[in-house]
Formats: C-alpha cells, sequence, structure tokens
C-alpha cells in the first residue's frame, strides 16, 4: 500500500518539478498517477492528492469523482492534473475550513479566492483548461500550494485539532 507522508516528511516542503514531455503518457508517470489514485481511494474523507503527498515531488494532483455530486460530471471531469497553473483567481476571496490528508488531525480556517481557472495537461499531455468555485476552486488552490512546498497549515487560523472517532 502506497503511504500517504504527514507533516515533517521534507517532500512536503518541496518546490515539485514538471513532467517533461517525454514522461507524458510513460509507463513511470501512468504508475505514479495509479498510486496516488489509490492512496487517495483509502482514504474515506479524502477528495485529491498532490504527488509530494506520496514523497513524490512531480506537479501532479489528482481528484476524487466523490468531489463531484453528479456522477455524470465526474465521468467527463478531468481528474489528473498535470503542470497545473492557476491562470486566474477571483478578487472575490472568502474563509473556508480547511484539512489535509499529510496533517492530520489538524483543521483549520483559509481564505481562498471563491472562483480559479487552471491550465494543466493530462496524463498523455493534452492541454485544458477549467474553472472551478467553491469546493473546486478551494481544491485547486490547496493542491498547487502542495505542489509549491506549502501547507494550508502556513496561512490557517483558528487550528484545531479533530480526532476520528474510532481513535
Amino acid at each position: 500500500m502506497i503511504e500517504i507522508v504527514q507533516n515533517g516528511h521534507k517532500a512536503l516542503r518541496k518546490v515539485s518539478e514538471e513532467i517533461t514531455e517525454k514522461e507524458f503518457g510513460s509507463k513511470k508517470l501512468l504508475q505514479i498517477i495509479s498510486d496516488m489514485n489509490n492512496a487517495l481511494n483509502t482514504q474515506d474523507d479524502g477528495v485529491a492528492l498532490a504527488a509530494p503527498q506520496i514523497a513524490i515531488n512531480k506537479r501532479i494532483f489528482v481528484l476524487s469523482p466523490k468531489v463531484f455530486r453528479d456522477k455524470k460530471i465526474a465521468k467527463d471531469f478531468p481528474l489528473t492534473f498535470i503542470n497545473p497553473v492557476i491562470t486566474k483567481s477571483s478578487k472575490d476571496k472568502k474563509k473556508m475550513e480547511e484539512g489535509c490528508l499529510s496533517v492530520r488531525p489538524l483543521y483549520g480556517v483559509t481564505k481562498r479566492a471563491t472562483r480559479v481557472t487552471v491550465q494543466a495537461k493530462d496524463e498523455h499531455g493534452n492541454d485544458f483548461e477549467i474553472t472551478g468555485s467553491g469546493l473546486l476552486a478551494q481544491i485547486f488552490q490547496h493542491e498547487i500550494d502542495h505542489l509549491d512546498g506549502i501547507l494550508f497549515i502556513d496561512t490557517a487560523t483558528n487550528i484545531i485539532e479533530m480526532k476520528n472517532d474510532n481513535e
């Protein structure tokens, strides 16, 4: 099983490297994406995962289809983002509750743009652009922060520890 690394692991604080043209479609890249999805699928409360969270400093994040209530949207929506860049960000910012699979069991409040546009590539190197608002905008910003070595606790306020009922 692929381990999701926790705060303190050096991979979480490094700026990740871009995927190069020759890496697209490679077995190695497809394996990294598969490992990321498998790790994310083990987390009931996980909605996305960045490569540094499995100790790989590459500019990749994956979304869980459970982000979308409408399964048809999930089927048509890209779930793998490679070399993502935020190209537009709303001036409107909102305080949002946030947690992270690599900063368990902490939760806090972050201020995030309510709408962002991301340009990225899929696993085959095809370009796409997506605009997300609300939770999706928050996820995009959170995951791209991971790729830049930033954790939500760096800017969050009202940080609390939330114990799972199973503990």
